[in-house]
């Protein structure tokens, strides 16, 4: 690893072993064991010497008498110690990783609606489960490696040189050869494993894709294309398997040839004179042994570095993540109610991964109690501005005032707690429907609370027809229910709230006529004695509106209620006679 790897990783580690500092006592529990492993390993290869020279010599058949109960007793020590570093391994490595995913998952809810636009929902995902995990198991398999293989090799290294100095010399020669072998090899593998991802990557592409546009490859006859586009990426992939397997399988017979040439070597210097004198068949046998034994920590220790690299990316990525700005809430000012006056002074908005601007010096009043409705083409600007009033963006210039008060100054969670939002896109959580219209207020209702609240938003129609009713599980995002029956829950959980400001963002898009009926009525009643904004589709909806605002390219283009925008003859006109096809 060279001195800048070295020095951009090491504040890294640090801080990783910060979370590892809270479980000290299962880490060193963990190194006794491997400690006592490699301490074992070597205690059994020094046996061998008494063994041969003195109990199977006949010089001290005593030893043969105890050879069976240490060989027991050696095994049953390696057990447990192989045992204890790795449960206790495992147990340090498994609350890291908790501590760490329970960081970015906190992390991640805290963030800016800004930051999802930017980055990839996939991307996200894979911070929490992958690199998390990635962390973990590099960690641990770089201290048991280090560790326990590192101690492996010192033990034998030191039993070999106790034994005979000059033919241990000869390791020395042959060592350095069969790492730097192994490190090529090492090298070649991370590249072909680097590969094999792009490979299985595109393998996943390639079905998600065509499982996806089913409906399209069957409309338009693309079986054949989509076949071909397999057969390339999944051919690729047996070239990638047929690499890797070519690599380890000239790899493993290149490091026995060194290995055994230093055998050779071990046992053409044994023919020599002065050596012959010191060397006993025991201390031959030791030495061989301690020599074939080193190749398997040695070749572990070299392959650490891809291991650690893997695990310091990973961690790079995650206090990446963990050190960026949450959301701005700076604000200091308590809110219990709201009156329900909302201003918006010349505001400009430009969004963070666009270059246009989303709105241009908008200005209107909403009073308390009343309705305004926005309307415009599709990308004009008005569900931005409902994004500004929730704060879920910022604004570049201007300010919006709640009862006469920047909203900035507000706390973020009393300023949401004013607001009921019904949008387009309604998102229901693999829950029971009653903790849908409850979500996140568990205890605050009652049963018959949320009864009521779901009559009202006429959700009861459909749920009583369920098998469980109100406790029924309705799936990821509510895939068991229909588009309109998910919008009545948003509206029973909008309802249940009451929240003394309203945004109804669409929120009749996604329904019938008939459910429309039902829905609109709900609405009027969820409308009563609140300040109500409403981003319309379909003008119908809105022409009991205090006032519309009319929007076209982040500006108010005109104001003014439906018969006064009728007569005006202009832009709204234009766009409800589009909408009835009228000429």
């Amino acid at each position: 690893m060279s001195q800048d790897d070295h020095s951009s990783s090491w504040p890294v580690l640090k801080r990783l072993l910060g979370y590892v500092k809270e479980r000290k006592l299962g880490l060193v529990a963990a190194i006794i064991g491997m400690a006592g492993y490699a301490a074992v390993d070597t205690t059994f290869v020094y046996s061998i010497k008494p063994l041969i020279d003195e109990g199977l010599t006949g010089q001290d058949p005593d030893v043969l008498k105890w050879m069976p109960l240490f060989v027991i007793g050696i095994v049953f020590l390696r057990g447990v110690c192989t045992f204890l570093s790795g449960y206790c391994m495992a147990w340090v490595g498994n609350h890291v990783v908790m501590s760490l995913q329970q960081q970015v998952f906190n992390k991640l809810m805290t963030m800016p609606v800004a930051f999802f636009d930017r980055n990839n929902s996939g991307n996200l995902l894979s911070k929490v489960t992958y690199d998390a995990s990635q962390v973990s198991s590099a960690a641990s398999s770089t201290l048991v490696t280090l560790v326990r293989e590192g101690a492996t090799v010192i033990g034998l290294l030191g039993l070999m040189f106790y034994h005979s100095w000059q033919l241990s010399l000869i390791f020395f020669v042959v060592g350095p050869v069969v790492g730097v072998m192994i490190a090529v090899i090492s090298r070649r593998f991370r590249r072909l494993s680097r590969g094999m991802q792009d490979a299985m990557g595109n393998i996943t592409s390639s079905t998600e894709q065509m499982l996806k546009g089913h409906k399209e490859v069957l409309m338009f006859n693309g079986q054949q294309v989509e076949s071909g586009r397999f057969q390339r990426v999944s051919n690729a992939v047996r070239q990638q398997n047929m690499k890797m397997v070519a690599a380890d399988s000239i790899g493993t017979p290149l490091v026995q040839v060194i290995a055994s040439s230093a055998l050779a070597i071990l046992l053409y210097v044994s023919t020599f004179d002065n050596i012959q004198d010191q060397l006993t068949p025991g201390t031959f046998t030791v030495i061989v042994t301690s020599m074939m034994m080193l190749m398997r920590p040695l070749k572990s220790l070299t392959q650490v570095n891809a291991a650690y690299q893997r695990g310091i990316a990973a961690c790079q990525s995650l206090f990446g993540l963990i050190d960026s700005d949450g959301e701005n809430d700076t604000g200091t000012r308590s809110l219990k109610r709201a009156k329900g006056l909302i201003e918006f002074d010349r505001v400009g908005f430009t969004y963070p991964t666009k270059e246009n601007p989303a709105l241009k010096d908008v200005s209107f009043t909403l009073e308390p109690g009343k309705t305004i409705a926005l309307v415009g083409r599709s990308g004009s600007g008005k569900s931005t501005i409902a994004g500004l009033l929730t704060r879920f963006y910022d604004i570049d210039a201007g300010e919006i005032r709640l009862d006469g008060v920047d909203l900035r100054e507000y706390r973020l969670s009393d300023l949401r707690r004013q607001f009921a939002l019904v949008s387009q896109q309604v998102h229901l959580f693999n829950d029971t429907i009653a903790n849908n219209i409850a979500y996140a207020a568990k205890g605050e209702y009652s049963r018959e609370q949320i009864i009521a609240a779901a009559k009202v938003a006429y959700a009861d129609e459909f749920i009583d027809k369920l098998d469980q009713g109100y406790d029924t599980i309705i799936g990821e995002n509510g895939a068991s229910l229909s588009g309109g029956q998910r919008q009545r829950i948003a509206i029973a959980r909008a309802l249940l709230r009451n929240a003394p400001l309203l945004i109804l963002d669409e929120a009749t898009s996604a329904l019938d006529t008939e459910s429309e009926r039902h829905i609109q009525a709900a609405l009027d009643a969820l409308r009563k004695d609140r300040t109500a904004l409403v981003i319309a589709h379909r003008l119908s909806t809105i022409e009991n509106a205090d006032e519309i605002l009319v929007i076209d390219e982040g500006r108010v283009v005109e104001r003014g209620s439906h018969l006064e925008l009728l007569e005006r003859q202009g832009v709204y006109a234009q766009l409800r006679s589009i909408q009835y096809g009228e000429g």
